[in-house]
């Protein structure tokens, strides 16, 4: 299977009227991620990623938010010893863009570099 190369995709700025993605919107680029989860509401996706330590964590977290500045859409981050859980939305509009599937495509691209 061939999948969308999200990740050599720019975020593009969205406003209120920016429609939300429906369930086979969100299905098909779910499926061209590694390893994240919608909730249960649609309105989010999240993946909680796990390193040794706290350090290592937090170099992580550092790097998603040099991704979010350069594409200007921003996660939410929770991070502790051991892991940084990576939630995205689109503020905008409450709900579930093409954006938030271009960021967690770039953010998983992280490890590999």
């Amino acid at each position: 299977m061939i999948k969308n190369n999200l990740s050599l995709s720019k975020c593009e700025p969205c406003t209120g009227n920016t429609p939300k993605l429906n369930f086979e919107e969100i299905s098909k680029y779910l499926s061209d991620l590694n390893e994240w989860t919608v909730n249960d509401n649609q309105e989010m996706i999240f993946k909680k990623f796990k390193f040794k330590n706290f350090k290592k964590s937090l170099n992580f977290a550092n790097k998603v938010g040099e991704i979010a500045e350069i594409e200007s859409h921003h996660p939410d981050l929770s991070i502790g010893y051991g892991y940084c859980l990576v939630m995205i939305h689109t503020h905008a509009i409450k709900g579930l863009s093409i954006n938030d599937f271009i960021l967690a495509s770039k953010i998983d691209k992280i490890n590999e570099i």
